[in-house]
């Protein structure tokens, strides 16, 4: 196991429209975040240079950071990102210099994700059936939120790596009759039907409520992913119902066929911004059996444990694991 260098870290996480800084005062083991978390809007600033400059002018105490690492909601090519919902291009190798640093490491942030799973402790996440998983094996992490994110860390001979895929754009599987109907009707609709457009997705959810509608000849209101969530819940509508009932059954399938592709019998957490919101729903639903359902190999998904991950700040544990592990 590597162990970071001492000295300040620059630790950040940024989508379209918000972006959170923290200081770390010295890599450890711990993965724990030291410092409060600076909240910027991302439209106060002309680029991330910028916001960093400001952030730390605020609250370095005149100490340079030696490192920062920062992760971003979109993809990462050659340690740069182009934001997909903002003006920012967040690349670290012109940061280093422009900046100060010794260095600087853009990460996709369900990759961060993946770094923070062996910190996360029993309070950070709800257990969703399964046994222990194995150690040292690898640990998977889906979330459904603004896209559809799935990323694994891989730990051989001591050095981790996370694994950041496209998988959310991989085709979405039907597992009944009744999936089928609604998955020909997204198909009339967007052509291919990618997992994350057609269900696990705030998009994907209101696609799944509007297939639904059509299949069954049913007229409701216009909802979007937080009406229909809201409207499940509380049971007033039911096709939303039936709609949020899918979407945790789809997640099953899904979370269970990539279980198996990355072999991920360390355990496999559901994040992203979207299920936290009803995590007794999700228990309740037939995720876990559709989870496990794989025929001959339902007894090597019966071993592996799926949890969800209630941590609000878990990027922040992820960044400072990748940091302890990534000394430069």
């Amino acid at each position: 196991m590597s162990i970071g260098k001492t000295g300040q870290i620059l630790l950040a996480d940024i989508g379209g429209t918000n972006a959170r800084f923290a200081l770390s005062e010295s890599a450890s083991d711990s993965g724990d975040q030291a410092g409060p978390i600076d909240y910027v809007k991302v439209a106060d600033f002309p680029t991330v240079r910028e916001a960093i400059a400001d952030v730390l002018a605020r609250r370095s105490g005149g100490k340079q950071p030696k490192r920062a690492v920062l992760a971003v909601a979109g993809p990462v090519t050659n340690n740069r990102c182009v934001m997909t919902n903002s003006p920012w291009v967040i690349d670290g190798n012109e940061l280093q210099p422009a900046l100060g640093f010794e260095s600087v490491h853009v990460l996709n942030d369900f990759e961060v994700v993946a770094w923070s799973l062996p910190a996360l402790k029993p309070a950070d996440l709800i257990p969703l059936g399964g046994q222990d998983g194995l150690p040292g094996e690898p640990l998977l992490v889906v979330g459904p939120g603004t896209g559809f994110g799935v990323s694994c860390l891989v730990e051989r001979h001591g050095a981790r790596l996370a694994v950041v895929t496209e998988a959310g754009h991989a085709t979405l599987p039907a597992e009944n009759e009744r999936e089928e109907r609604v998955i020909a009707c997204l198909r009339r609709r967007f052509g291919h039907v990618s997992i994350e457009r057609g269900a696990l997705s705030g998009s994907g959810l209101q696609s799944l409520y509007e297939a639904l509608a059509e299949v069954d000849g049913a007229q409701v209101p216009h909802r979007d992913a937080a009406a229909i969530t809201k409207a499940a819940l509380e049971g007033s509508c039911e096709l939303s119902r039936a709609t949020l009932e899918m979407f945790c059954a789809i997640l099953g399938s899904v979370a269970g066929n990539l279980a198996v592709t990355f072999g991920a019998r360390g355990g496999v957490y559901i994040a992203g911004g979207i299920v936290p919101r009803f995590p007794e729903f999700l228990a309740a639903s037939a995720f876990r059996a559709r989870f496990e359902a794989k025929g001959r190999f339902q007894d090597y998904l019966r071993n592996i444990p799926t949890r969800l991950v209630t941590k609000p700040d878990a990027s922040f544990v992820g960044l400072k694991m990748f940091a302890d592990h990534n000394p430069d």
